[in-house]
């Protein structure tokens, strides 16, 4: 065929031969005289057209034989069924259609008057080494399985683009090697699909032109527009990496095929399921139908009962096929919108998955009746897919949030989280918006606080006691090294240096101060390692003494650390212990109310508590909850100091504890600081409350010298009457509980700057031994002598 593609391995000639010879075969036994007289009729008729047989080689000749070849193919093409069947003629690998049906005419006519139907695309090399597993599957009886269907894309009257995929009837086609084709041997097929893609193979063992294609192929086409969209859209979904604006481009065009509506538009609309809002998602740049400018709205109010029962509760799809007619019985958010849009009709769909509602997604139209409850169930195949793209934007959204968080405000407590993800999704809904955000300070108001912190007594002294202790064990070893050495060799500078080493001793021994130890490194330094060196090689006992010295030292500052480690690896499993313990029982503690909780670990634990009703959510709140917080306060200080005695029968070093609440019952204000990355109490009044916070524990009895805070006793401060009446309920319940002694005390506290008229209820602590929680409670003096 002249008009064919020249690099082929086809020699095309349409030719209707197989045909005339089935009906040639037919007459030779057909009984029935009607068909007998049609077929042996319709056979003298194409004697007449011996190219039909012969073959054609020019495409226009086609246009020539046009009416000879619908007659001859009358039985394969039925005129019963041209309307319904979507068939052609058709060549392989050639944009070659004719003798079509009706409505493959009334389809191409539908496209416009210079349509012309061409097969998707199809590279050169892929259709040539198609075309040669034709041969070996046809001619030589391979069964190598290459089915990729042709498919033809195809736009309608209004524009849609309708998808066809192409059934091929290959009956009627006789292939046979020409003088110039190659034998195919089995080592051949085994190179050729051992290397697929090399196309200079497979031209080698079948050159240009080297077999002969005779006959012709029946295309039988199939609509498959909606299948065809339904897979692009799971593609889309699949693969997509942001919601830009050809994105979403994208996705209405598809679901305009899918609807065959071409001016359907797509609309989404996110839904905040703590705070029950729908939200518009700025990242996405989709249209919101239900909010429309609004960036938030209340779900109750912004829709009517019914959609709010469907969509929110139910999880429902909700239509409007007449959206002006809803509007006159439902006057709300939605319906507003909606008219404002130019919005005849429309399918609201949930997306959710287990209950767990994502968003709404909107499909409108400009006439009314064109969405409806019928067509919403198209939805059913597709929503799906768009629920898990839904979610997985979800997930990157709150990935984005909890990094704006952890960005501007480090660590926050789980049970103000809401209110800062709130505040996130403004941060990012202002950024998306236009580029320009900042993370505003957030403020609590009218919290009522609680303070205690656990104490370890007299901390200071006890570390100092432990750096005396190394300093002048290691001063007491330096001077046995030099002893050995003077007995060795009585050398002056051995003198001199010992004088030296004895002075700095009684120093240290009288009194330690802040300089003392850098006093001591300086000494080391410049006398007595230069020393050291020297000594060693005295004779071998020094030199086991001073390697044995060595061992002892830390190695980054020369200095010996024993009493300091067991202080601090004390000091360290007391706070490792008591905050976990702390923390396990402020998990039951938010079962009370939730409310706003920091520890912090200091030579003790110190925790900070707020409650009030700006700290939660949907939750009403009531002084009561305040009271049960107070008494478990007490109550969870007095199982701490158990906790801490407990611990001393395992660490290194003996330390006391001491225990303090501070109550304050006027409401404040706490505010997160962007700045500092932390709460602060809010405003010059309520700072009073953290000077206070200060400088109680070192505050005296009034009158005395007497520190307020004592090991064995639990100290409760307050300043108004109301709270000591309180607190001496707490600790009378207590006492019956045998968790708090009998040895009560009211007292007065020193006033001292800026905190005046302070007050104390004293109360002793009941101790039980480890393990043994049904034995009688016991005071500090007896839990000592149990101890020691």
């Amino acid at each position: 065929m002249k008009e064919q593609k020249q690099d082929f391995p086809l020699d095309i000639t349409i030719s209707f031969h197989k045909v005339v010879e089935q009906y040639q075969d037919r007459l030779k036994v057909e009984e029935n005289p009607i068909a007998k007289k049609y077929i042996k009729s319709l056979l003298e008729y194409v004697d007449q057209y011996p190219k039909l047989v012969e073959g054609i080689q020019e495409i226009k000749d086609l246009e020539k034989y046009k009416e000879p070849i619908k007659i001859l193919l009358d039985d394969l093409f039925p005129n019963v069924l041209s309307n319904n069947e979507i068939k052609a003629v058709s060549i392989p690998y050639h944009n070659i259609l004719f003798n079509h049906s009706n409505r493959l005419k009334n389809i191409i006519k539908a496209a416009g008057k210079d349509f012309k139907p061409k097969m998707r695309e199809i590279d050169n090399n892929s259709a040539y080494i198609n075309a040669c597993i034709n041969i070996l599957n046809n001619y030589y009886d391979y069964n190598i399985d290459f089915s990729r269907p042709p498919y033809y894309d195809i736009p309608d009257e209004n524009g849609i683009e309708k998808h066809y995929r192409a059934g091929l009837n290959g009956d009627f086609v006789e292939l046979y090697p020409k003088d110039e084709a190659q034998e195919i041997t089995q080592k051949d097929v085994d190179d050729l699909l051992q290397d697929v893609e090399n196309i200079e193979l497979w031209k080698e063992k079948f050159p240009p032109c080297s077999w002969m294609f005779k006959g012709f192929i029946i295309v039988n086409l199939t609509d498959v527009t909606i299948e065809d969209a339904i897979s692009e859209l799971k593609t889309a979904l699949l693969f997509q990496k942001t919601a830009q604006k050809d994105e979403l481009d994208k996705l209405q065009r598809i679901f305009r095929t899918i609807y065959k509506i071409p001016d359907l538009r797509v609309g989404f609309t996110g839904y905040n399921a703590e705070d029950k809002t729908f939200e518009k998602v700025m990242k996405m740049k989709a249209k919101s139908f239900i909010l429309n400018e609004d960036l938030q709205s209340d779900c109750k109010t912004g829709i009517c009962e019914q959609s709010f029962s469907n969509l929110i509760e139910k999880n429902k799809k909700f239509s409007i096929p007449n959206v002006e007619k809803y509007a006159k019985e439902n006057d709300n958010l939605l319906s507003r919108n909606l008219l404002a849009n130019d919005v005849k009709s429309c399918i609201l769909a949930p997306l959710a998955k287990n209950g767990n509602l994502v968003g709404i997604l909107e499909l409108v139209a400009n006439r009314k009746n064109v969405l409806n409850r019928i067509n919403a169930m198209k939805l059913d195949e597709i929503l799906p897919y768009i629920i898990t793209a839904s979610e997985r934007n979800k997930n990157d959204f709150e990935n984005r949030i909890k990094a704006v968080i952890q960005s501007e405000c480090t660590s926050i407590h789980p049970s103000v989280l809401w209110v800062f993800e709130r505040e996130a999704r403004k941060f990012i809904s202002d950024y998306d918006s236009d580029g320009l955000a900042s993370f505003k300070d957030i403020v609590f108001k009218d919290v009522y606080p609680l303070y205690g912190q656990i104490d370890i007594v007299a901390s200071s002294d006890a570390r100092n006691e432990a750096i005396q202790k190394d300093l002048l064990y290691q001063l007491d070893v330096i001077l046995e090294i030099i002893d050995k050495a003077y007995n060795i060799e009585e050398l002056p500078i051995y003198e001199q240096v010992k004088f030296r080493i004895k002075e700095f001793r009684i120093d240290i021994d009288e009194s330690l101060n802040a300089s003392s130890e850098q006093k001591i490194f300086g000494l080391l330094q410049r006398e007595v390692n230069p020393l050291m060196e020297h000594l060693e090689k005295q004779s071998e006992e020094i030199r086991i003494m001073v390697a044995d010295y060595r061992e002892m030292l830390n190695p980054e500052t020369g200095i010996i650390y024993n009493h300091r480690k067991d202080y601090d690896d004390t000091v360290q499993q007391i706070n490792r212990t008591m905050s976990r313990f702390l923390d396990k029982r402020q998990l039951e503690a938010q079962n009370i109310y939730p409310h706003y909780f920091e520890r912090y670990k200091t030579d003790g634990v110190d925790h900070n508590m707020y409650i009030g009703p700006s700290l939660t959510k949907n939750k009403p709140f009531n002084k009561v909850y305040l009271f049960n917080l107070r008494l478990w306060q007490i109550k969870t200080m007095v199982e701490m100091e158990n906790k801490f005695y407990h611990l001393q029968q395992s660490t290194p070093m003996h330390l006391d504890a001491a225990s303090l609440i501070l109550v304050y019952n006027t409401t404040l204000s706490i505010r997160y600081r962007m700045d500092e990355k932390k709460f602060d109490v809010d405003g010059t009044y309520n700072a009073r409350y953290e000077i206070i916070k200060k400088r109680i524990d070192k505050a005296f009895i009034k009158g005395t010298e007497e520190r307020i805070t004592q090991k064995g006793k639990i100290v409760i401060i307050y300043s108004q009457k109301s709270d000591e009446r309180e607190y001496l309920r707490y600790a009378k319940y207590l006492q019956a509980k045998s968790y708090l002694g009998d040895e009560l005390e009211l007292l007065e506290l020193e006033d001292v700057q800026g905190v005046i008229g302070l007050k104390a209820i004293r109360v002793n602590i009941l101790y039980t031994s480890e393990h043994k929680e049904h034995e009688k409670p016991i005071t500090y003096e007896n839990l000592m002598e149990e101890l020691h």
